[in-house]
């Protein structure tokens, strides 16, 4: 008879994880929104700073998305499922202020800003509460929030005097 010897999908305790989960979630959600709405601003945006603001859209969409990834990927690793559908992104979201349709460079700016903003608070609130959790996730966390940061203060500066 042979023995079979099975190792446990993750090491994680299962009450750090759903913690972890708890904090980095909306993180994936916000971020995830951020990308949809971003994208939604780059293809509208018009005025005169049109292809700075463009191109910088893209790069905060494309950020947005390796931090969803980054977010999520630290909770599959600590073995639960991550729900980050489109219906469920809609859902647990704060609705956009990014309009449908074409419109001037400096309003998309804001409310893009705005986007990030809530998303930041987010951020902020998952490193608080990660602090007594998980320092692993936490590092997670404080990586996101330097990323939004640094692409908020990069579209602020073009509304900056």
């Amino acid at each position: 008879m042979t023995k079979t010897n099975t190792i446990p999908a993750t090491a994680a305790d299962p009450t750090m994880a759903a913690g972890t989960a708890q904090f980095l979630t909306p993180l994936v959600l916000g971020l995830q929104a951020l990308a949809v709405n971003g994208k939604q601003a780059h293809w509208n945006v018009r005025g005169s700073n049109f292809i700075a603001i463009h191109e910088l859209l893209d790069t905060l969409v494309s950020n947005a998305q390796a931090s969803a990834d980054l977010a999520a990927e630290r909770i599959v690793a600590l073995g639960l499922p991550v729900d980050a559908r489109v219906a469920t992104v809609a859902a647990k979201t704060q609705a956009t202020a990014v309009p449908a349709g074409f419109t001037q460079w400096e309003t998309l700016i804001r409310d893009v800003i705005a986007d990030m903003d809530a998303v930041i608070a987010d951020t902020q609130a998952a490193i608080d509460g990660l602090d007594e959790v998980d320092l692993t996730s936490q590092d997670v966390a404080i990586a996101i929030k330097a990323g939004l940061e640094k692409d908020r203060w990069f579209l602020f500066a073009h509304l900056a005097e």
